[in-house]
């Protein structure tokens, strides 16, 4: 299947052609551990497991590497200066550096895991690759690149790197007139960035190494060009991230990594939209208040509705979030959960294979086409309802969508059924008659407040044919 891809440095659509044939290495810029992770970021963390399976299911071998952020990350990306966001976070929740980190890393796990996202090859720790990123440093000290700011730390200096901004098609002095471009007079240009911070000299902080320039920490850029060319190599094949980063963070990533590895350093650039939130702006941490999965969880929704409303859009669109639009979502999932309900009495028979055949592989060419998620969710809707093909063959082709798009149809389906078995007590069957009286003298107001209050209950009503069924809702 050929695979196409939106490459952000040359700014069009390309047909992906790996470095090593059947294999793919992409790195994918991850968190910093530092507080709980919003939808927002968990919306570019979603994209990335898609990417993945889209590779797996073309047959490729794929290693991919994700970072931990967990020092240098200072709260001022634009010109290195701030507090560092884990000291920060230390400070506010009264715990130590090293606590908070294995604190939110959990917590970003747990809402990793029960998104049903596929576990990186590496995901390897800043802190751990310090030595590696000291070596930089001094690579990119004795090729040139680099001056001191006394009393602040070690700069790379963009004027060196001929190619700087190329990633979002600007130059140097483009990135000088941007307005986010911090101004620090001790800079050569405005866009030099931290290559390694000195440790203040009246505090002392609890994460700080010794170097051939002092004792200090490293700036956070360095991290993901240390650690992507020990665990992928001087070239491989895909960076992935924020489309925020692009100007900034893997601008510098590139000009601290080409004069060592040479260009291209990375192949292909993949660079993924926003969610907004109901304010029309960015999610973001630095706003103070964000949306995590614990809001979804509390109200009741299954983690896998947000991860089929991210399916919903592309990564090239921004995306808005707000609750009426996860009620939407809500029942969309459920009813073609319902569905796939409906199909498992045909596990194990036999499979059409021409049609399977047919409905695979226009499904796995949708996602080939540079990510088309919601046109396989078009694909999955049309075979189920298509009176022409088997029960059968269409769970098949759900259980091939589910490798694809990582939704869990088959395992909530399964689970609903489990919960059909149960009875429901008195009252809600009470309830589900009132409603069906209610629908019967054509009285919706009532019928729709007596639904609610069953689903409050824990409790749903399906209607048929033949009358209600009353479900315990999954």
């Amino acid at each position: 299947m050929t695979i196409r891809l939106y490459n952000t440095l040359t700014r069009k659509l390309e047909d992906f052609h790996p470095l090593e044939p059947g294999k793919v290495g992409f790195y994918s810029c991850g968190p910093t551990v530092y507080h709980y992770t919003h939808l927002g970021n968990l919306r570019t963390f979603l994209h990335n497991d898609f990417l993945k399976r889209m590779f797996l299911a073309n047959g490729y071998d794929v290693r991919h590497v994700m970072n931990i952020t967990d020092v240098g990350h200072l709260t001022n990306d634009e010109d290195d200066s701030g507090e560092d966001k884990m000291e920060k976070g230390a400070a506010r929740d009264n715990k130590s550096v090293w606590d908070i980190a294995k604190f939110y890393k959990g917590e970003f796990m747990r809402d990793f895991n029960d998104l049903n996202m596929i576990a990186p090859t590496v995901m390897p720790h800043a802190t751990d690759y310090i030595a590696e990123q000291i070596e930089l440093v001094q690579k990119l000290q004795d090729l040139g690149y680099t001056y001191e700011i006394p009393g602040d730390g070690i700069y790379y200096d963009t004027s060196k790197f001929a190619a700087y901004g190329a990633l979002t098609g600007g130059t140097l002095s483009g990135n000088r007139a941007g307005a986010r471009v911090g101004f620090n007079d001790a800079k050569r240009n405005p866009s030099d960035f931290a290559l390694w911070k000195y440790s203040p000299t009246d505090t002392k902080r609890q994460m700080e190494w010794d170097s051939p320039w002092g004792v200090g920490f490293p700036g956070w850029h360095a991290e993901c060009s240390a650690m992507s060319m020990k665990l992928l190599g001087n070239h491989f094949d895909i960076h992935t991230g924020g489309e925020d980063l692009s100007r900034i963070h893997h601008a510098n990533e590139i000009a601290q990594s080409e004069p060592i590895t040479g260009a291209p350093w990375v192949n292909t650039w993949l660079h993924y939209s926003f969610l907004l939130d109901k304010s029309g702006e960015k999610m973001a941490k630095s706003k103070g208040e964000f949306l995590g999965m614990d809001a979804v969880r509390n109200r009741g929704y299954d983690p896998m509705v947000y991860r089929y409303f991210v399916a919903m859009g592309h990564y090239q669109s921004q995306l808005a979030f707000s609750w009426e639009t996860m009620d939407a979502t809500a029942k969309s999932y459920a009813n073609l959960t319902r569905r796939v309900a409906d199909l498992l009495a045909s596990d194990g028979k036999p499979v059409n294979q021409g049609v399977y055949t047919k409905w695979h592989d226009d499904m796995l060419a949708a996602m080939s086409d540079n990510l088309k998620t919601a046109s396989v969710l078009v694909l999955v809707q049309d075979f189920i309802k298509s009176a022409d093909i088997d029960d059968a063959t269409k769970l098949a082709l759900v259980r091939f969508a589910d490798d694809l798009l990582g939704l869990q149809f088959i395992d909530r389906a399964q689970k609903l059924r489990a919960l059909e078995n149960e009875t429901a007590p008195a009252e809600i069957v009470a309830l589900a008659e009132s409603r069906a009286t209610a629908k019967a003298n054509r009285d919706w107001a009532t019928a729709d407040a007596l639904r609610a209050e069953i689903e409050n209950a824990g409790w749903s009503v399906l209607d048929g044919r033949d009358g209600y069924k009353i479900v315990k809702r999954v």
